[in-house]
């Protein structure tokens, strides 16, 4: 932990003005960032691309000078590392090959995942040459129930009907395609750290749609492995973990997963969070990334709220969800100012 930017937090200590940064931070928000997109036919070229996802990984550090760098990519190369076709069509979202059967699982090729990560190692090279050596560098993956909704589903829904249908009606198949993801997770994970990462974050950005029973099977159970697996051999990276949308089940996440910090969406109350995670986890999160797109002046009121409800405890600032694309530079601004006390 070279840098200042989680040394100090997970050492549980505390600062009047916390580090932060923003899911989302390098996006469509950003004019110099769709300045790049513009370049690239299909978003997954653009991801694959080292030269231009380390361009937008840094563009919110040079304008805002955020405490942290986060990798730009996306939660679903994983099924296209694993031969899965994955595609990005505009106002429609992410398009998978379903899976269906056991035969299509079976295809899945888990050996090759090393390789076909290679253009992310080569971004988080060029990132590091660039990143201030004071600032972290976060990479991260989708967590395997959150991926498989999408692999099951082919595409992204509200409820994931045939995904969450699957894991009862074909619980071993269910189970041999969470297992294959998680290998892949753990690979992919392994190389980004190798590769220059100084903290990783797993999103399940689904976990929320998940029963008591398939929380404990399909979320707790597969980060646990990834995290005790990371640990073997990188005992000192911190690992941040975010199930969205998970209420009273984030403290069974919590406590059975060997996580280092908890990221809280914008429905979780201050004071319960701090109750629960202070003494255990640093916390994340978790100001409505709605109300930054929407409102400055509430927006700081709320940042003030946050501040001072967790002052008195280990945590890093950020939103309970991505940046917006239509979110204004000036609310960013004016969030970034507040939270260094300007």
């Amino acid at each position: 932990m070279h840098t200042h930017f989680f040394h100090s937090r997970f050492l549980k200590e505390t600062s009047e003005n916390p580090p932060f940064w923003f899911m989302r931070q390098a996006g469509r928000y950003l004019p110099e960032y769709r300045k790049v997109r513009e370049n690239f036919p299909d978003f997954l070229s653009f991801c694959y691309h080292a030269q231009a996802a380390a361009e937008v990984t840094l563009q919110p550090i040079t304008r805002f000078d955020m405490d942290a760098a986060i990798l730009f990519s996306d939660i679903l190369v994983i099924p296209d590392f694993l031969g899965r076709r994955v595609s990005f069509v505009k106002n429609e979202g992410p398009q998978l090959e379903p899976i269906t059967d056991e035969k299509e699982v079976e295809k899945l090729e888990l050996s090759l995942v090393l390789e076909r990560c290679e253009p992310v190692m080569k971004t988080i090279g060029l990132i590091q040459k660039e990143l201030p050596k004071t600032k972290a560098l976060i990479g991260f993956a989708g967590a395997p129930w959150t991926v498989a909704c999408y692999m099951v589903e082919g595409k992204g829904s509200k409820i994931f009907e045939a995904t969450r249908g699957m894991s009862y009606q074909r619980p071993e198949l269910f189970s041999t395609l969470i297992s294959t993801l998680t290998q892949a997770t753990i690979v992919y994970l392994k190389a980004q750290i190798q590769a220059g990462v100084t903290c990783i974050k797993l999103f399940d950005s689904w976990a929320g749609l998940a029963t008591t029973q398939q929380f404990e099977q399909w979320v707790i159970n597969p980060t646990q492995k990834i995290v005790s697996d990371i640990k073997k051999d990188y005992p000192h990276i911190p690992i941040i973990g975010f199930a969205k949308n998970a209420g009273a089940m984030t403290m069974r996440y919590a406590s059975q997963t060997g996580l280092d910090a908890i990221a809280l969406d914008a429905s979780t109350p201050l004071d319960w969070a701090a109750q629960q995670f202070s003494n255990t986890h640093v916390m994340q999160g978790n100001l409505d990334n709605i109300l930054l797109a929407s409102d400055q002046n509430e927006t700081i009121v709320q940042t003030k709220k946050i501040m001072n409800a967790w002052k008195n405890y280990p945590y890093i600032f950020n939103l309970g969800h991505g940046i917006l694309p239509h979110t204004p530079i000036d609310n960013v601004q004016a969030l970034c100012d507040t939270l260094r006390g300007q």
